[in-house]
């Protein structure tokens, strides 16, 4: 699978119209480049609402006029919130991983700000970092830690140090899902159909780090994940591994990842930069390159959801995709 990635990589372009692209399927629309956006406040999040736009984090949560062609800076929309992944559920309140205060947060839409968890185990989380939803209302979050890897508050039975994927039932009960079958636990995604969770293993900052794309079944009573059906679904090796992640309506997985600077220190610039896009089945069928390093998360947008909104090194970009992306505020999809 490695080699196939390798073989995209090489015909490597931001612009999706490459006789590359022109002979074979693709999922970016006819004619279709990469867009910049904004050059500010996109350092993570996206995410979409028909009622509010498209927000994202860096600092604050930033409000981009992504629709309105004369569209000024993005103005702030909530002020130091100190947010990572950003979600909005079915009933339109924005979910907030929170690591500047160890928690995750839900934003009402009367604007009010409820925690959903700030603890588990009555220890502190690390740093939650990207959150997802199922149909029943279910929120999934991880947790790494990045930066100084000490004191870490969250342990298993034996003292060791958990980055673990947490799971929040509708009525508020807190279990861990997944305690160390993802070295670095960072990008999370339950599937269309319910079936599956998608896990991004990001160990970046460490030498031999797993930077690994998994998936697992969920159980259909209870949400539960089964560790035991981990698969693995792409490996970028010494390079930057997988971020956030969104799907389109077909099935298909748009995950951020790649690395595009030479000099990084645990990390090589092998697989660039960009979004990897795998089908349903897992398998790897398209890439676009995105020139600004670090690319992290990317959500569906826009009035019809054929907008593809990427973050990446603080920056906001956009590529228009051949089907519509599938969010939990757009149900009827």
């Amino acid at each position: 699978m490695k080699q196939i990635a390798m073989m995209g990589l090489l015909v490597f372009s931001m612009a999706v119209t490459s006789s590359a692209h022109a002979q074979k399927k693709t999922v970016w629309e006819k004619g279709a480049s990469l867009e910049l956006v904004s050059e500010m406040g996109a350092g993570e999040g996206p995410a979409w609402n028909p009622e509010v736009g498209l927000v994202s984090s860096f600092g604050s949560v930033y409000l981009h006029d992504v629709e309105n062609p004369d569209r000024g800076a993005p103005q702030v929309y909530i002020k130091d919130l100190g947010t990572n992944g950003l979600l909005f559920d079915a009933e339109g309140r924005l979910l907030c991983c929170q690591p500047s205060k160890q928690r995750v947060i839900r934003i009402e839409k009367d604007g009010s700000e409820t925690v959903l968890t700030d603890k588990y185990d009555d220890a502190p989380y690390n740093q939650p970092n990207d959150i997802t939803v199922d149909n029943e209302g279910r929120i999934y979050f991880s947790d790494p830690k990045y930066g100084p890897y000490e004191n870490l508050p969250q342990k298993d039975f034996d003292g060791n140090p958990i980055e673990g994927v947490y799971m929040i039932d509708p009525d508020g009960y807190v279990t861990i899902q997944i305690v160390h079958d993802v070295d670095r636990p960072n990008g999370v995604l339950v599937s269309r159909n319910q079936k599956y969770i998608w896990v991004a293993g990001n160990n970046n900052n460490n030498a031999g780090g797993e930077r690994k794309l998994f998936r697992f079944e969920r159980m259909a009573c209870c949400g539960s994940i089964l560790v035991e059906t981990k698969e693995m679904i792409f490996d970028w090796g010494d390079g930057r591994g997988p971020d956030g992640m969104v799907q389109d309506v077909k099935g298909n997985v748009y995950v951020a990842g790649g690395l595009n600077k030479e000099d990084a220190e645990h990390e090589t610039n092998e697989f660039k930069g960009g979004i990897y896009v795998f089908n349903a089945k897992g398998k790897y069928i398209d890439f676009i390159g995105v020139p600004k390093d670090e690319v992290t998360n990317c959500t569906f947008g826009g009035a019809d959801l054929k907008t593809l909104y990427i973050t990446a090194g603080g920056s906001l970009y956009s590529v228009r995709t051949k089907n519509k992306g599938w969010l939990p505020v757009s149900a009827n999809n």
